[in-house]
């Protein structure tokens, strides 16, 4: 894979002169439009072969086109809080919007590259760690990302004599540490394990462009027609819009909706079992959150249900056994401007909590396949594929010792109609009812198809959906708390 690039390319003094001017004045016109139509981000990554360049290849990049719509990234071992989250929190707060240009200075591949070779991890757990680095890219791309993965290359005899005159030089004496000489030793492991990784994340939305480090200009010249070439087709050919794109309908897996006709909506608790209850589930959870091993945990709490189903309730039982400086609500609304401006999962993962802490989300990803797929604001592709995405992105919590907790709460249709005629009469709960539930209640039967197949689809053995039979507050409330206690407890 690497042949290509050991072929000694260079680029001399007056070709040099002559290509730089206009290629920059090209990247700059691509980057003010990519800035102004704000229709998609570009992330570009820098990867490479120690002394290939990689440093100065960036610097560059920012040199010819506007830095101030540049994110740089030189990322570094994960610090304790990142260390705290799943693998790739780091990289998901650190995106570009649309319309920005992000790169990556070291990126998700080095970490598994650098496992492989130092801490003698098989190709099998290489191949896992590549394969989630591949779900994730082709999620950023098909939410409409251009991604851009140079390897800058060197053979061991160049990477010898650019590590020795790298250290000649005084002023340039620093860029070559001890680790740079130990990865020396090891070239021939690091390029068996480097092209490995290459041909398996090599793919038709992010292919990797290999590109000779020796010399400098030719270097620069290449990376920078490659960002040009990607950019204008991309902005000149803009791609097919997802909407226009037919896909079957998804249907459940089981008999019409008999997976919410099945609960029995009449189960009730009595007040003073309830308030006994209550007391004592509240009380469990305090010492369960408050036990030596959940601070080598976190937990992240998901509600979703029909208006009016008594999510809010049931999450103020919750926190009310909880310590204020150890959870956080997050109730999830219309997109911001901000939001909208970056992937759709993207402003879920900035708020995954750090060890000893809960995350209660008071609606959820999940609207993506449930109001934005009945609604909708978006297309059949997207809600479709959002599945799969949503199961990887709870997978990589459990497996970082982050609980996934999900409730769904069923309320029955008169059930509702009654809640929401009162919160019409009861001067403090008007603000509760909008005209928007009224217009949600005209599609009940859409969304109790949606609720089915996102159920059947995103019930994982990981993260099961519990659902709650929610006509009488009192049992919904008991049921969740219940749940919750039996599931810390086995986990801890």
């Amino acid at each position: 894979m690497f042949e290509s690039a050991e072929l000694g390319h260079t680029v001399d003094k007056e070709s040099w002169k002559r290509e730089v001017p206009p290629l920059r004045e090209a990247l700059l016109d691509a980057q003010y439009d990519l800035l102004q139509k704000a229709e998609f981000p570009v992330i570009i990554l820098v990867s490479g072969v120690d002394g290939a360049g990689k440093g100065e290849t960036v610097n560059v990049l920012n040199e010819w086109m506007d830095p101030r719509h540049i994110e740089t990234h030189a990322v570094s071992d994960p610090t304790d809080e990142e260390r705290e989250r799943p693998a790739m929190w780091r990289y998901w707060r650190l995106l570009p919007p649309k319309g920005k240009i992000g790169i990556f200075f070291r990126s998700w591949y080095s970490t598994p590259i650098s496992l492989a070779l130092h801490k003698d991890a098989g190709n099998s757990e290489l191949d896992q760690q590549l394969a989630r680095i591949n779900r994730f890219e082709k999620m950023l791309t098909d939410e409409g990302a251009l991604i851009l993965k140079f390897w800058l290359h060197l053979s061991k005899e160049s990477q010898r004599r650019r590590l020795k005159t790298l250290e000649k030089d005084p002023a340039t004496r620093w860029r070559v540490t001890e680790r740079d000489w130990k990865n020396f030793k090891i070239y021939d492991r690091f390029r068996r394990t480097a092209e490995h990784a290459l041909r398996r994340t090599d793919t038709t939305e992010a292919p990797w462009i290999i590109v000779e480090g020796a010399d400098a200009r030719y270097r620069y010249l290449a990376v920078g027609q490659a960002i040009l070439q990607a950019v204008r087709s991309r902005l000149d050919s803009p791609r097919t819009c997802s909407a226009s794109i037919t896909v079957p309908p998804v249907t459940a897996g089981m008999d019409s909706l008999s997976v919410l006709n099945r609960l029995d909506l009449s189960l009730k608790l009595a007040k003073k079992e309830y308030e006994k209850e209550l007391e004592k589930y509240q009380g469990t959870l305090n010492l369960l959150t408050r036990h030596k091993n959940f601070g080598r945990m976190s937990a992240v709490v998901v509600f979703e249900g029909f208006d009016a189903a008594g999510k809010g309730g049931a999450i103020r039982r919750i926190t009310g056994a909880l310590d204020a400086r150890y959870y956080r609500v997050i109730p999830t609304a219309a997109p911001t401007e901000e939001e909208r401006a970056q992937p759709y999962l993207w402003r879920f993962w900035r708020h995954i909590p750090r060890r000893g802490h809960l995350a209660i989300f008071d609606r959820s990803w999940y609207g993506r396949v449930l109001v934005e797929r009945v609604e909708g604001l978006c297309s059949p592709a997207d809600w479709t594929r959002a599945y799969g995405e949503i199961n990887d992105f709870e997978e990589q919590m459990m497996r970082n010792r982050t609980l996934v907790l999900k409730f769904w709460l069923q309320i029955g249709k008169d059930e509702q109609l009654r809640r929401f005629r009162e919160r019409e009469q009861v001067s403090f709960k008007r603000f509760k009812i909008t005209p928007e539930d009224w217009r949600n209640r005209e599609k009940w039967d859409d969304y109790e198809r949606a609720v089915c197949d996102m159920i059947d689809r995103t019930s994982t053995e990981q993260a099961p959906w519990t659902l709650v039979e929610s006509d009488d507050k009192q049992f919904a409330r008991i049921k969740v708390l219940k749940a919750i206690c039996e599931k810390l407890e086995a986990t801890l």
